[in-house]
């Protein structure tokens, strides 16, 4: 593991690293933050598409909450890089910086984008091994929020806390879900519910925290792609605990969740007290 730069931030250090990753057989990014003294735990953060390490650690105004409540972040990059696959730099919502925190199983794609095996298993022995960190979290936007719902709910025995800003709930559902779950894993939609909230909750999994979720009234994603209603009518059907607060006046981007960070990192100190 390589540290490529770093930064003094309130009391701790905003750091930049990369290594050569076993998952994706690339090399992958992603940023910290880690406060002075020993930080009670770590909070994964998942970015959206067309994202990369560098967008929630730069503009998400975290790290002073973070400082405040004594709590570690590590932001990974959203896809592997360096490759050349077939259509994978065609378009912003597949392939590159697309990865959709799911293993792929279709030719190509299977060997590198293994995004669900790389956050939940390498990436949580880094936090474990070169971090000494034992208490875990996991929280993400769009995408990302999908990736964190996912992970956490298919995961509990892992995950203390999930959180999530305008996440994609219900991908089977939405196009962005279709094309990508199309592109990752082929035709069979059976393979798709093991990477969809709503379809996770239906069969049966759940976290025994809450889960937190903002969401934006004026986001321009909000009815046709992130669907959700549809993660609030799975979580009381199966008796998920969770808390949605919808946000008036506010959109999909990074000031939405600058707005909102510190009560979303509070929920994840309060899981780790």
């Amino acid at each position: 593991m390589k540290e490529i730069k770093s930064h003094r931030t309130f009391s701790g250090k905003t750091s930049f690293w990369s290594h050569l990753s076993s998952e994706t057989k690339t090399e992958m990014k992603f940023s910290t933050y880690i406060p002075a003294g020993v930080p009670k735990g770590c909070i994964i953060w998942l970015s959206g598409l067309t994202c990369t390490e560098e967008n929630f650690i730069s503009k998400a105004g975290a790290q002073k909450y973070l400082d405040e409540a004594g709590l570690m972040v590590i932001a990974p990059d959203t896809s592997p890089r360096g490759l050349n696959l077939p259509g994978e730099h065609d378009a912003y919502d597949f392939g590159s910086g697309a990865g959709f925190y799911l293993d792929a199983t279709v030719n190509g794609y299977k060997d590198h984008y293994r995004m669900y095996s790389y956050i939940t298993h390498e990436l949580y022995q880094i936090i474990q091994n070169q971090f000494q960190m034992k208490n875990i979290s996991i929280m993400g936007h769009s995408m990302g929020g999908h990736g964190a719902l996912v992970i956490g709910l298919r995961n509990p025995d892992k995950f203390k806390a999930i959180s999530a800003f305008a996440p994609i709930v219900n991908p089977t559902g939405c196009s962005w879900g279709q094309k990508a779950f199309t592109g990752y894993l082929g035709e069979n939609q059976d393979f798709w519910k093991e990477y969809d909230t709503c379809e996770l909750l239906e069969s049966g999994r759940k976290h025994p925290s809450q889960i937190l979720i903002h969401q934006g009234d004026k986001d321009e994603f909000f009815k046709t792609q992130l669907l959700t209603e549809k993660f609030v009518e799975a979580s009381r059907a199966s008796g998920q605990a969770h808390e949605v607060k919808y946000c008036e006046g506010f959109d999909h981007s990074y000031y939405f969740i600058a707005t909102f960070m510190e009560e979303h990192i509070l929920h994840h100190r309060k899981s780790m007290e």
